[in-house]
């Protein structure tokens, strides 16, 4: 017998198709280019935001020529649009702010929601939801790589509550969302903060003391007389990855995370030991052999292949962060290959021991202090998104919520 739950006798039950203009991207061959307005593909999309560690750029003038915003060809996304990715890595969702400018290829579908009777933000809190998300799924094409057409798309499911319902919804999602994206700015801040200091001391050479130590010259060219010129692969040192997990082989949940080579950081987890132990007083470096991303890790984790856990070498020892400023983005992704033996070739300029222990001192409160807001998003990320079902399906009705327990 199906239970009648009493708000939700008052929505409305429609199609996508019904209250929303729907499109995709451009089909046509476009040439790409090393500058211009980015152009996206499904790829660029993840985890409600833009992943733009890999863009495509376009000319301006293909862009004006290619996408069109009008309701009968529409291509080209506007503010308040909701996109989602058709192939591949179907429905990540984003809801494009008035400040974006960006083409999309084909592989991203447009929803462009009649706001008489539908809000973006509930139309984009609905597409991430598991009602819309398991209807997509059990409509794609596809074998190798999964597909969905726009007449599919139309289709689709969509509950439709009164506005002011719909609004107090998305009110309460947003709360969330608002929280995760001003502490992932505070994360960023404390980063170009941590990157000032070591650009201050070891690129402009203004640290403490600095006055008292004379410039010389050197095969790096003008270096503090002191300092020398050595190789990475000198003064890192490779631990034991252990374990190597893959998609396959990890679950949603567990009490150790695995590790991938994105900047998202975590592919899954497990309930065995895990294969490195890290803290925020033991922190190691992880350099990703493939996409070259390196980052401090101070929790115990496993890896998937090809991600390289380093700690400073036992000769010629330096501060753990100062070795990761000194390294990090020394080397550039150039090819989908392993770029470690890259990495331990390149030349950099070594500071004194206690310069670099004095460099740790300053810039450790900020690196730990990353790692508490890094946990505070990934709470609140978890308590949305067990609340987001049950707001999705009705089973918890808004007015019940207290959007002040949140704050």
């Amino acid at each position: 017998m199906t239970t009648v739950i009493p708000h939700k006798a008052v929505w409305m039950e429609k199609r996508i198709g019904d209250v929303c203009n729907v499109g995709d991207g451009v089909h046509a061959k476009i040439k790409r280019q090393d500058s211009g307005v980015e152009y996206l593909t499904s790829r660029n999309f993840k985890d409600g935001g833009l992943d733009l560690s890999k863009v495509d750029y376009i000319a301006e003038e293909d862009f004006n020529k290619h996408f069109k915003a009008h309701s009968k060809a529409l291509t080209k996304p506007a503010a308040d649009d909701v996109v989602f990715s058709i192939i591949g890595s179907i429905g990540e969702p984003y809801l494009v702010r008035s400040q974006d400018r960006f083409g999309i290829s084909s592989s991203v579908a447009i929803l462009r929601p009649d706001k008489d009777v539908l809000l973006p933000k509930y139309l984009y809190y609905w597409v991430k939801g598991h009602i819309f998300q398991d209807a997509l799924y059990g409509i794609k094409g596809g074998v190798a790589q999964g597909y969905v057409s726009l007449e599919m798309i139309r289709s689709l499911p969509l509950s439709l509550p009164s506005l002011s319902t719909q609004r107090k919804f998305a009110s309460l999602l947003s709360a969330y969302d608002d929280l995760i994206e001003n502490n992932t700015r505070r994360i960023e801040i404390l980063e170009e903060m941590a990157q000032a200091i070591y650009r201050e001391w070891f690129v402009h050479f203004s640290f403490p003391g600095h006055e008292k130590v004379e410039i010389v010259e050197s095969a790096k060219g003008q270096i503090p007389e002191g300092w020398e010129s050595v190789q990475v692969g000198d003064v890192v040192r490779r631990i034991p990855s252990g374990k190597k997990y893959s998609n396959k082989t990890v679950a949603d949940t567990g009490s150790v995370p695995v590790l991938d080579q994105g900047r998202s950081g975590i592919i899954g987890y497990h309930d065995n030991d895990p294969d490195v132990i890290a803290s925020e007083e033991s922190p190691v470096i992880v350099f990703a052999n493939h996409t070259c991303y390196q980052r401090i890790i101070q929790f115990p984790f496993s890896g998937i292949q090809n991600v390289l856990p380093f700690l400073p070498a036992i000769e010629r020892y330096r501060d753990v962060y100062w070795l990761h400023w000194a390294t990090k983005d020394l080397v550039k992704f150039n090819d989908y290959k392993g770029h470690w033996p890259e990495f331990v070739n390149k030349e950099l300029v070594l500071p004194p021991a206690k310069l670099c222990t004095a460099f740790g001192q300053y810039v450790k409160p900020l690196v730990q202090h990353q790692y508490i807001l890094t946990r505070k998003n990934s709470n609140l990320r978890k308590t949305r998104d067990l609340l987001l079902p049950k707001l999705i399906s009705g089973e918890v009705n808004v007015e019940d919520v207290n959007e002040k327990v949140i704050r």
